[in-house]
């Protein structure tokens, strides 16, 4: 019993990083209907920021502060890679976008490897790892604010999503761009918008990554990149909850098999999910089978 909470445990602490990096995903798609395989390079790069400003500040920044800035830089990149790669081809067909963010993901993938080069850089510890007692067995200080951070921004997200007026923006543009635009809505300020808190969230599931694993390297975001598109396409793609779900699904089915089965069936497990998911339910478990005009 000891070892299944601390599995569940450890469930909802890489669930959470993976949720937060599968809203990314599923933001852009439901916006442009694109998805963005840069996202993951998106999140190492916000690993990389952390870093960076934590070694040359050493102590002075607190962690919050480390954790904003490296979400707006990241939230900037974000913006760039859309302007220039993805916003000239809007209106070319979908596998020219998709083969761009391809290019894009490799592109950025070398661009870090010749700035940062191969060598992985030990994270500094940004939080003390003080150890809680929780029903009968200790939670690290890093989990408990990992769990906290990531599941705040969700709730914010959908709290912006829902409540505000350039979240409505954006549910409408994921609707109908034309018809949102003869309503007068600015479609090219949503979707750069929606860039900006996909990057910003995908960078936070990037600092917690490093934080939790100690290491930052130019393929950082490769592998969990690829495990958050799986939770987003489990979840439903296009549907925020879903991210949120899927990616705790994965999470959890990444850490048991590990616990329960062997570490080296992990990947082939939860990428096999994708394929079941994808043959017999391929909208995932909250996605809607829209109709296309043809």
């Amino acid at each position: 019993m000891d070892l299944l909470l601390r599995q569940i445990v450890n469930s909802v602490n890489l669930g959470s990083i993976y949720a937060l990096v599968a809203i990314g995903y599923t933001m852009v798609y439901g916006i442009i209907r694109l998805i963005n395989f840069a996202h993951g390079e998106i999140m190492m790069f916000g690993a990389y920021f952390s870093f960076f400003l934590a070694t040359w500040f050493s102590t002075q920044l607190p962690f919050i502060v480390i954790v904003v800035l490296s979400m707006g830089l990241a939230a900037l990149m974000g913006v760039l890679m859309e302007k220039v790669a993805y916003k000239p081809l809007r209106k070319a067909p979908r596998i020219s976008a998709l083969i761009t963010a391809i290019g894009m993901s490799l592109f950025l993938q070398n661009v870090a490897l010749l700035i940062f080069k191969p060598e992985p850089r030990v994270m500094p510890k940004l939080i003390s790892k003080e150890l809680f007692d929780f029903l009968g067995f200790q939670v690290s200080n890093l989990t408990i604010v990992t769990i906290l951070l990531s599941v705040g921004f969700m709730v914010l997200l959908s709290i912006f999503v829902k409540k505000t007026k350039p979240g409505k923006a954006m549910r409408a543009v994921s609707l109908d761009k034309e018809a949102s635009t003869l309503m007068g809505i600015n479609v090219n300020g949503v979707i750069t918008m929606t860039f900006a808190i996909g990057s910003a969230l995908g960078a936070l599931g990037g600092v917690l990554y490093g934080i939790a694993f100690t290491q930052v390297y130019p393929t950082l975001g490769v592998m969990p990149g690829l495990k958050a598109f799986v939770a987003a396409v489990l979840g439903g793609i296009g549907s925020l909850p879903g991210a949120m779900i899927g990616g705790y699904l994965i999470g959890i089915i990444e850490t048991m098999t590990k616990a329960y089965i062997s570490s080296a069936w992990a990947n082939a497990i939860v990428f096999g999910i994708l394929i079941i998911v994808l043959l017999i339910k391929p909208t995932g478990l909250l996605g809607k089978n829209l109709k296309e005009k043809v």
